[in-house]
């Protein structure tokens, strides 16, 4: 049995892709769920992770007891141990243009991440108005998140990036959790496959799982004092 290391499903936007993505595939794994607390050093998180990851940050997933950490290696590692699923397109050239998008959000939008982390409980729409007229780094991100998009479902026909879902749209899945917090504009074909991959299973049940902590967390919360 896989095992899949995580943090708070309300915060962790690294942990919410893998998990996404075996959930919305029916890949069978143990979920081991750590509390952040901080991350100091010496914090209790970082205490519980140790014996999971030599690199003390989440997620981990574990194959055989053997620790793979990283996003993007867990989602190849995903895709060698079930070739018979569709995690990323079939086509060679869509399989390097998914992987192309995986990376750009792996690498990139830091404006984004910075100004608007993922808080899956809170709606903050008027910090969001503050954020884009304030940051231009963050208009930039989501312009181009806004046109890949567009691009993608014009040229894949949708309902997904590359017409099925992959891992490009659980890449992608934190994203639109920002977006709906923070009230973001898109244009209508962004705003539509926003909202269906907020529906699809895999989705709807990490969101399930991130309302049902009732976990405020203070160092995660950079515009609230407290849940609303």
């Amino acid at each position: 049995m896989l095992q899949l290391v995580i943090g708070n499903k309300n915060y962790s936007s690294w942990s919410m892709r893998p998990w996404v993505l075996m959930r919305q595939f029916g890949i069978a794994f143990d979920e081991v769920k750590l509390r952040f607390d901080s991350f100091a050093p010496d914090s209790a998180f970082h205490r519980a992770l140790a014996p999971y990851s030599p690199v003390g940050k989440v997620p981990v997933l574990r194959v055989a007891g053997q620790p793979v950490w990283d996003t993007l290696a867990i989602a190849e590692t995903l895709a060698d141990l079930h070739p018979e699923l569709p995690l990323w397109p079939r086509e060679s050239m869509q399989r390097a243009r998914a992987r192309s998008l995986c990376a750009e959000m792996h690498a990139g939008f830091s404006a984004l991440r910075s100004h608007c982390p993922m808080n899956i409980e809170a709606a903050l729409p008027a910090v969001g108005a503050r954020v884009l007229a304030a940051e231009p780094g963050v208009r930039r991100d989501l312009a181009r998140i806004d046109a890949m998009w567009g691009e993608q479902l014009a040229a894949g026909g949708g309902p997904f990036l590359f017409g099925e879902f992959s891992i490009a749209d659980a890449y992608y899945a934190p994203v639109v959790a920002r977006i709906r917090c923070y009230a973001l504009p898109l244009s209508a074909p962004a705003r539509g496959y926003a909202d269906r991959l907020w529906a699809s299973p895999g989705v709807a049940a990490w969101v399930e799982g991130a309302l049902a902590e009732r976990d405020f967390l203070d160092f995660e919360e950079p515009y609230r004092s407290g849940p609303a």
